[in-house]
Order: structure tokens, then C-alpha cells, then sequence
């Protein structure tokens, strides 16, 4: 489920709770619950993010050496006297867009093995969910940037989310 599918789900999940119950919810009864939080904290998510580092590794080796030397052309263009030659110039031009280039990557990388790993779990997230929900008899869910002010600290299932995902 994409972001805003999930968001959306627990929006609804939210006031179906709040116009069932015939009184308001008390505090006891609202908590809180960071789904990507718990899905990326699983065993599961360390794992495919290790795979990740491996593969974008090289990426972010030449990456260090791309900006160190831009960092030493950018220097010496500086301090050269007159304009910069036109070959020095198209050097850290071109430098500088595979930099660039990398870094789109690594991130897409990252994205792309974030997105797998929650579509993957996506069935185990809904199941978790749906007992911590039963088992602590909350009526109102809610995500952490979802809440603007509470006066009292709301319980935080993600934890006990993520433990029920690590079992699965």
C-alpha cells in the first residue's frame, strides 16, 4: 500500500472508531502508530537494507572520491589567476553531474528497496495492526504527524507492531 493509501486506510480506520463509539474516545482509547517506522525497524528491513548497502557501496565510494575531487578542482579554480581554462572548467562540469548522477541513484536505490520491502509486508502490516488495535481496545489511531496537539502523551504501538511483524 503506498503512502498515502496507508495514510488514507488509517484515516478511515480513525473516524469509523470514533463515530461507532457513542461517547468520545478518552485518552486511553487513542494511540499512536508510525506504520513506517515499525515496518523499517523489522528484521526484515535491516536485512534488505544491508543487501542495499552493498549493492549502492561502490556508488557511494566513488561518490566520496567525485566530491573530494570537485572539492580540490573547485579550489584551484579559485586561486588560479585569470579565467579558469575551458578544459578545467568542462572537468568539473562533467565531475559534477556524475556526482549528481550518483546520488539520484543511491536514493532511487534506497526508494525503490524501501517500497518493495512495504509492499512486501504489506498483508502482515494490516494483520499486526489489526491485533495490537484489538488488543489494546483502541478506537482512534493515528499517526505521529497526524497529531497537532495532544495534552498527554498517547501510547506508541509502533514497537509492538514491529515485534509482531519480526514473528511473522
Amino acid at each position: 500500500m503506498r503512502t498515502g493509501g496507508r495514510r488514507r486506510w488509517l484515516v478511515w480506520l480513525a473516524l469509523a472508531a470514533a463515530l461507532s463509539s457513542p461517547v468520545s474516545a478518552s485518552a486511553s482509547q487513542v494511540a499512536v502508530l508510525d506504520w513506517r517506522r515499525a515496518v523499517l525497524d523489522t528484521e526484515a528491513a535491516r536485512s534488505a537494507m544491508q543487501s542495499l548497502q552493498q549493492q549502492v557501496a561502490p556508488w557511494q565510494r566513488e561518490a566520496e572520491s567525485l566530491r573530494l575531487e570537485l572539492e580540490a578542482l573547485a579550489d584551484d579554480l579559485a586561486a588560479a589567476e585569470g579565467p579558469p581554462s575551458p578544459s578545467r572548467v568542462q572537468e568539473f562540469q562533467r565531475k559534477g553531474q556524475r556526482f549528481d548522477r550518483l546520488r539520484r541513484d543511491i536514493l532511487e536505490a534506497r526508494q525503490e528497496a524501501e517500497q518493495r520491502l512495504i509492499s512486501r509486508l504489506e498483508g502482515r502490516v494490516d494483520q499486526a495492526v489489526a491485533q495490537v488495535i484489538e488488543r489494546h481496545e483502541v478506537e482512534v489511531l493515528v499517526t505521529p504527524d497526524g497529531v497537532l496537539h495532544s495534552g498527554r502523551d498517547l501510547p506508541d504501538l509502533t514497537a509492538e507492531v514491529t515485534r509482531l511483524l519480526n514473528t511473522y
